[in-house]
């Protein structure tokens, strides 16, 4: 027999209204003794949400997507920082009552589909390149990107200061000596962010002195096996780098693994700087040193934008740009020939 509602407000002794609130994650004005003897009754009765009926009844689903880019073979989530991103989001939207529809995209029009073939009340785009997000042309519901810096205005959102990222890294880097840099990130004309961490890596660098000849520039996905790959092969094709700025800390720290491979030291032969703060990069051995955007205040302001879009039609007129810090761990040392 299907539990509903109703049975729950009966045994709780609230009304049918008070129990959908709870349910829903609106409690504000519920007390926490009553949120406790609702979801109590709801549990030992086995009530489970009916989510099409809901969506069918009320003028929003209440579906919020969480839309990433994928190839025919990827993984969906495949990057440490987009599970950290998509996880923060669930966490504040089912705050809210709302649900996240996770979905990888490998074509562009898969976008529009997704929008209106789950009646979805808005999307988040994450990690999208600026020439993609730039062609969306999707006018039913908000859409927020998350790190993107294309004039879309349909789909104005949050991002890092990754030009003060990249300089804090190339500032680091020039302080301790090293004179031969190279930057390792995804192609630059290909995503803004990859873009302003190398410009502000770069003025950086040419502002302490080091001439803009000296610093390299190596392509590669924010993969760990990409990191690594190059770090096997770096001393080879670099032998005169002795400090590296990934524009991930994945990458960075596969980077390390591959220097330890071809029987290097980090931060002995070469120091490495990453980008993000997250998890990863206080386990390895040095721990590494990195640029640290602030994860929950992005994910938090994210959230906050769709959500005043879709409730209440408001949304901001420009991007919001949080802050970076450097943090200092065990990556960077003077080079070897200043020791």
């Amino acid at each position: 027999m299907t539990v509903t509602l109703r049975d729950i407000a009966d045994e709780a002794g609230v009304s049918v209204m008070t129990v959908s609130n709870v349910m829903n994650g609106k409690s504000a004005r519920v007390s926490a003794k009553t949120i406790e003897r609702v979801r109590g009754i709801a549990d030992r009765l086995g009530y489970v949400p009916n989510i099409a009926a809901r969506s069918l009844a009320a003028t929003r689903s209440h579906v919020i997507a969480a839309l990433v880019p994928v190839g025919p073979d990827d993984d969906l989530l495949v990057s440490p920082h987009t599970v950290a991103v998509i996880g923060g989001i669930e966490r504040h939207l089912r705050k809210h009552g709302y649900h996240v529809l996770l979905r990888g995209i490998e074509h562009e029009d898969e976008i529009a589909q997704a929008v209106r073939g789950w009646s979805l009340d808005g999307a988040i785009l994450v990690e999208f390149d600026d020439a993609k997000i730039d062609r969306i042309r999707i006018d039913e519901v908000p859409l927020v990107a998350i790190d993107s810096y294309s004039a879309n205005p349909r789909t104005v959102g949050v991002r890092t200061d990754d030009h003060r990222g990249g300089w804090l890294a190339g500032a680091r880097l020039a302080e301790a000596g090293h004179r031969r840099l190279l930057f390792a990130g995804p192609a630059r004309r290909a995503s803004g962010v990859v873009a302003q961490r190398w410009d502000g890596f770069r003025s950086a660098c040419v502002a302490a002195g080091i001439p803009a000849e000296h610093l390299v520039v190596e392509e590669a996905l924010t993969t760990f096996q990409d990191g690594r790959e190059l770090g096997q092969r770096l001393r080879d094709d670099h032998p005169d780098v002795t400090a590296v700025f990934a524009t991930a800390d994945i990458l960075a720290v596969g980077l390390m693994a591959g220097i330890a491979d071809a029987g290097g030291s980090v931060p002995g032969d070469l120091s490495v700087i990453g980008f993000d703060d997250l998890d990863v990069s206080g386990y390895t051995t040095p721990a590494l040193t990195t640029i640290a955007q602030d994860m929950p205040a992005k994910v938090a302001e994210a959230s906050r934008i769709i959500l005043d879009e879709i409730e209440r039609g408001e949304g901001p007129r420009v991007p919001v740009t949080l802050g970076v810090r450097l943090v200092e761990r065990g990556s960077v040392a003077p080079p070897a020939s200043r020791r």
